[in-house]
């Protein structure tokens, strides 16, 4: 899509198009980024309710009408990883005829990101998911994304997307696609836009992604003799794969989806644990029924005091008896005396084999000590834990964002991040905002996503609160502080 003037013209020349109005509808609010043959512009779209818009412009001279029915096509494709297109049509700008299609904005692209930092592993595979399935649903269609590369990989409201102004039929021919470039497969001189295409532009994204580098191409075609030794081992095939001389030997985008998918979790099917009794004692006479189990102290009462009565008229009837050691028997029975405290009495006092009597066991008094010692009384399961020392008085959940190791391990020092949270008179989070991102989106995500889960003490007040949550991502560990905002 060349146009018949210089870069450094054109450079000069978009600037002058901002404040301009295309067909009365669409505002030029500020330029994005321009190059020799397009420009894109910030822009509104009152049709679809979107103050916020992207408008990209073409000077007709630079390519073909048919790029008009390309885009009114895409414009009716839905997909939650394609960037919607809004319209399209002609206009005039400074007396010069020109191609627009009006876009959802971007707030990002994957190469504004690879100018700072490479991605982790983690991270490209999260951008793998979304961009395959979008892949996918364009070949299903007999369409090519035409154009993949780390500045056609977008974020939405926080969502990956794929960019559609440059989708075109498979089987077009490339040469209405532009200059040829390194993510252009070796078949692309003379050749037509295929799925394959689309999958040598992805493996080349892959590596650029995970090394901020690009493979260098050698007189053969093929790169993956170049690949970086940096490239994580786990991409390796999957690359190689991509970067196939031959077409035909290249995945598709379900067969790399598949491959970098996670595998489902087995569902855990809790069985009946068996109840184990242990045996009993040899010494320990037969356990009974529960109710003979139940009966048990009463009978062996009833047999003390039996024995009791019995060593008491035995010693009164016996020749040899003293009445005077008989009295205290008879008191204490009358006075409170427990009975197996005048059943030992009473044994002293008989001549024939005494009663014994069964103590309680020391085990059992230690249950009996540790039930009575309030000290000693644990603090439910479902109880919840008291907060950490450094939290806020208002705060009563704060949730900490779990990073992967991998992610971890590319943080030098701190990266910090704030998060705006809006708290309603429950407490409960009702809306995020992002008051400083840091350095990096995904950590930013991450913060995000964990400001929503905090929980705050209620209020009487009726209107809502502000609280600022400040999160601090480290190699070592996340920590996160939270200060009500007047």
């Amino acid at each position: 899509m060349n146009v018949e003037v210089s870069e450094d013209t054109m450079t000069e020349f978009w600037p002058k198009w901002q404040n301009e109005v295309i067909n009365g509808v669409y505002p030029l609010r500020r330029l994005l980024s321009g190059s020799d043959h397009s420009a894109v512009f910030l822009t509104e779209c009152k049709a679809q309710d979107l103050p916020t818009a992207a408008i990209k412009i073409v000077p007709a001279e630079g390519v073909t009408l048919a790029q008009l029915s390309h885009w009114r096509r895409a414009a009716d494709l839905t997909h939650p990883h394609l960037i919607r297109l809004l319209d399209a049509g002609l206009c005039q700008l400074g007396g010069r005829q020109c191609l627009f299609v009006v876009m959802e904005y971007a707030e990002q692209t994957l190469s504004e990101v690879l100018l700072n930092r490479a991605l982790t592993a983690d991270e490209v595979q999260e951008m793998l998911l979304p961009a395959l399935d979008a892949l996918a649903f364009l070949h299903g269609k007999n369409l090519v994304q035409g154009e993949l590369k780390p500045a056609n990989v977008l974020v939405v409201n926080d969502q990956l997307k794929l960019a559609t102004d440059t989708v075109r039929p498979a089987g077009e021919p490339r040469a209405s696609i532009g200059e040829a470039s390194l993510y252009d497969p070796p078949e692309a001189e003379g050749g037509r836009l295929s799925p394959a295409g689309d999958i040598w532009a992805l493996g080349i994204t892959m590596v650029e992604a995970l090394t901020q580098s690009v493979p260098a191409r050698p007189d053969d075609g093929s790169l993956t003799a170049g690949l970086p030794t940096t490239l994580p081992p786990a991409f390796v095939g999957a690359v190689q794969r991509c970067l196939s001389y031959d077409p035909a030997s290249r995945p598709t985008a379900r067969e790399l989806e598949a491959q970098f998918k996670p595998a489902p979790q087995p569902t855990v099917v809790s069985l009946p644990q068996p109840v184990v009794r242990e045996a009993p004692s040899p010494a320990a006479p037969p356990q009974g029924p529960p109710k003979q189990r139940a009966l048990a102290p009463i009978i062996a009462m009833v047999l003390i005091l039996l024995a009791v009565w019995a060593g008491v008229r035995l010693f009164q009837g016996h020749p040899n008896s003293r009445p005077s050691a008989a009295a205290p028997v008879k008191a204490s029975s009358h006075q409170g005396v427990s009975a197996p405290a005048a059943a030992a009495q009473a044994t002293q006092m008989r001549p024939s084999a005494p009663v014994e009597v069964s103590a309680p066991s020391a085990r059992a008094k230690s249950r009996e000590s540790k039930s009575a010692s309030p000290g000693l009384v644990s603090r439910p399961s479902d109880q919840p834990a008291p907060p950490p020392a450094d939290a806020s008085p208002g705060v009563v959940h704060e949730e900490i964002p779990i990073v992967p190791r991998s992610a971890r391990e590319t943080i030098q020092g701190h990266v910090k991040v704030a998060v705006l949270v809006i708290v309603d008179p429950a407490g409960n989070v009702i809306d995020v905002i992002q008051e400083d991102p840091g350095p990096s989106r995904y950590f930013a995500r991450l913060a995000r996503e964990a400001a929503r889960k905090w929980q705050f003490a209620p209020e009487d007040k009726q209107d809502s609160r502000q609280w600022l949550l400040r999160f601090a991502f480290g190699r070592g560990d996340t920590t996160a502080h939270a200060t009500p905002r007047a």
